[in-house]
This record gives structure tokens, sequence and C-alpha cells, in this order.
């Protein structure tokens, strides 16, 4: 009687009946949710990465000059005064403003400026700062509220983009200045960063100063009043003549 030999084919497939491919297919099913959570884990954190970003660069814009001029120009154009005026220095722009047109007025004496004109120009300044100062506010508002109008109302967001493009500003720790075109001329605004935000200290435009300084020559003495006193060229001594 031959024997009988069991042979193995190592080599065959795995059974794949029904059975094991249901089961292949449970474990695919139940392995998504977890891929799906990961994702959405990702996700999540993702946006709340960017999320924290987003706020930390907006405080930080905040606390810039070109925030505070996105506010003043918003203010004007919405005829917001007192918001307006939050960023207004009244008594330094009128300080900076009377000192510099102070010494354009003294320049215009020339050689006529004498020394009874010059104490005069000097005991005249305290009481001129503050007669002047309604003036200047004036001028100030006007002339940023007319740079506010060159471009129809726009939302706040707008302005918070456009203004840094619209207006050249350096800043250097609690300083910075911010220059622009109106009309075809420039003007320069200075500002100071203090404990309410930045706010404007003093204004460069030679249009306003000009009238300024036609303010301040009309408190000062006529150019031509000389110190008799004082002559602007002194005597040479007489020589007699020898016969």
């Amino acid at each position: 009687m031959a024997r009988q030999r069991i042979v193995i084919n190592l080599d065959a497939p795995p059974n794949t009946g029904p059975a094991q491919t249901r089961a292949a297919s449970s474990r695919k099913r139940r392995r998504w949710p977890k891929v799906l959570g990961i994702l959405f884990t990702l996700f999540v954190v993702v946006i709340a990465a960017i999320g924290i970003v987003g706020f930390l660069v907006w405080r930080h814009y905040q606390s810039t000059p070109a925030y505070a001029l996105s506010l003043m120009i918003d203010a004007a154009q919405r005829g917001d005064v007192a918001e307006f005026e939050k960023r207004l220095d009244d008594e330094e722009i009128a300080r900076n403003m009377v000192a510099s047109a102070s010494q354009k007025a003294a320049a215009r004496y020339g050689f006529a400026l004498s020394n009874s004109v010059k104490q005069h120009i000097e005991t005249t300044m305290p009481s001129l700062l503050q007669e002047l100062k309604p003036a200047i506010h004036r001028e100030v508002a006007k002339q940023i509220g007319e740079f506010a109008s060159q471009s129809k109302p726009r939302p706040f967001v707008f302005l918070v983009v456009a203004v840094p493009t619209l207006m050249n500003i350096t800043t250097e720790g609690d300083s910075a200045k911010a220059s622009a075109l109106i009309d075809n001329r420039s003007f320069e605004l200075t500002m100071r960063r203090g404990a309410d935000g930045w706010k404007v200290t003093d204004f460069k435009d030679d249009v306003v100063v000009q009238r300024i300084v036609d303010n301040v020559m009309a408190k000062l003495p006529a150019i031509g009043g000389f110190d008799k006193n004082i002559p602007l060229v002194k005597p040479g001594k007489r020589t007699s003549r020898r016969r």
C-alpha cells in the first residue's frame, strides 16, 4: 500500500475568503475616524496659531504712529471732533510753531534787528503763545482735514492698510515723523508717544508757518524801528589833516 504525502504550498496566497475580506474592510473603516480626528486637530491648531499671531500683530500695530494717524484721518472724515482732537497736543504744537515763527520773524528784520527788538520778541512770546494757540489749532486741523478729504471716506480697515502707503512714517523710540503731500506741497508731522498713545506735537508746512509769522510780526515793532542808542555802523576815528 503506497503512502500518501501531504504537500503544503507556502507560496500560495492566503485564504481571502468572504470572512477575511469583511474583517479587512472593518479595520479600514475603524481607521478613518482616527485619521479624520488627527486632521481636524491639526486644522484647529493651525487656525488657533494664525489667530494668535494675527492678534499679536494687531496689538503691536495699535501701538504705532500709523494707527494713531489712521484714527485721526478716520475721525476727520467722520467729523468726530472729539476723537480728532485727542490726537493733538495743542500746547506743544503751539510752542514749537511759535518758536519757529519767531525765528523767521527775527530773520525778516535782517540788519535792523536791534537789542530792543530782540528783548521785545522774548517778552512777547509767552502771551503770544496763548493768543495764537487757537489759530494754530485751527490751521493744523484744517491741513490734516484737507489731507483726509483728498479721497472719499473709506472704511477704517482700508485706512489701516492705506495710511502707511500714503504717508512716509519713520519711528525712532518714542518719537516719529510723518510726511505727505497736499496740493503738491509737503507737510510734516512730529509725533510723540505718551501715556495716552501717540500725539502730534509739531506741524511743519511753509504756508501755515508763513501765516503764523504774519501774526507774530503784527505784534512786533515795524521793521525800520532802529535802536538809536546802538548804531549799526560804528563811527570811525577822525584824523586831522596835516597842513
